[in-house]
């Protein structure tokens, strides 16, 4: 099942906060529906919502189009609706990297409105195009890190598989070419708390494909690890800094500390557009902080005292100095990150 498709009238959404129970889709034809999507992790993964955001720019277009006004006004207004949909989401930088990527395209464009609309559309393809391709790139090179290995073991912390992704996605893309190998035995997934991407995600693409999967509360990798069941860890990106450092879902900094505990390498998967080319280390990453709901109920039931105090960031950032390497679709990078990040923005890998 796709989490995206566009069919050139409406941008259909697979809800991804009903799975695996239901299998739901969301038809928008209004940009808004995007941003409420997003927001409330219907559709969810950096590289996903990236994709979802380009085609919402479509939407934000049509429907300035059909405003009273000049050329000037509807670029205005299109570019005022834009950064509110940029703002659905702050820590997971593929979101801006999409959005700015198009803005550029418009404001450089001459013409009547209409054509700037067709040219949002094609762009937006070429995104979506683009992460298919990158993933794929993303899972070969990864292979490179397990050359001669078999029977792998990999851990992996919420989801950044198919569903997170346009494509075959990012970790769990290097875990879906390591099995298409015959490389790998097992993969162990956090079920990830709060909203449990983990075990409703990650758990329902592995099943589902007959990977051999083992569901494990994120307390349990400490178990995992010291029990020898774990070889290497792989996880997904929302954001990445110029020195290395990494933000992704809550809980991914306190397994890269086990790792490193248990000397397992611990690896992040992830395309150009998740790096931060402005920020220079994890410091500067805007937490998106969520509803106490989150963590005081599931499925509507309350697990905890009503009212009490709740600290419920929805990311962490794991400091570059436990990141063993981190996969690219360019290539895989070694520390020092600054220099091989740096080669990777100037095109030099």
């Amino acid at each position: 099942m796709k989490p995206i498709t566009w069919n050139g009238k409406e941008l259909i959404l697979l809800d991804q906060s009903k799975l695996p129970n239901t299998v739901e889709y969301i038809h928008c034809t209004d940009w808004r529906t995007v941003v409420e999507a997003i927001k409330m992790l219907r559709v969810r993964g950096a590289p996903a919502i990236g994709v979802a955001a380009a085609y919402a720019l479509v939407l934000v277009a049509r429907e300035v189009e059909t405003k009273e006004g000049s050329y000037k006004d509807k670029l205005e207004a299109f570019i005022h609706n834009a950064c509110i949909l940029k703002e659905s989401r702050p820590t997971a930088i593929n979101l801006a990297w999409a959005i700015e990527r198009i803005l550029q395209k418009v404001e450089n464009h001459v013409g009547i409105f209409s054509d700037v609309i067709n040219s949002i559309e094609q762009e937006a393809i070429v995104i979506e195009e683009e992460d298919k391709a990158l993933n794929e790139a993303i899972g070969e090179n990864g292979l490179t890190l397990f050359e001669e290995k078999r029977g792998v073991r990999i851990l992996t912390h919420c989801n950044a598989g198919a569903l997170a992704t346009a494509g075959i996605g990012t970790a769990l893309g290097v875990i879906r070419k390591l099995h298409k190998n015959g490389q790998l035995e097992r993969v162990y997934a956090d079920e990830t708390r709060p909203l449990l991407q983990g075990a409703r995600l990650t758990s329902f693409e592995l099943y589902e494909e007959g990977i051999p999967i083992t569901l494990q509360t994120d307390s349990m990798a400490a178990y995992a690890m010291q029990q020898g069941f774990i070889d290497a860890v792989i996880v997904g990106a929302d954001r990445i800094t110029t020195n290395g450092d990494v933000a992704n879902k809550i809980g991914t900094y306190g397994v890269a500390v086990l790792a490193k505990a248990h000397d397992i390498p611990f690896y992040v998967a992830a395309p150009y557009s998740t790096f931060d080319f402005t920020l220079q280390d994890g410091t500067q990453i805007p937490i998106e902080m969520r509803a106490d709901e989150e963590v005081t109920s599931l499925y509507g039931k309350n697990v905890a005292p009503l009212g009490v105090d709740v600290l419920n960031p929805a990311f962490d950032v794991t400091p570059h100095e436990l990141v063993t390497a981190i996969i690219t679709e360019q290539g895989v990078l070694q520390p020092d990150y600054r220099e091989s990040i740096s080669a990777l923005q100037k095109g030099c890998m």
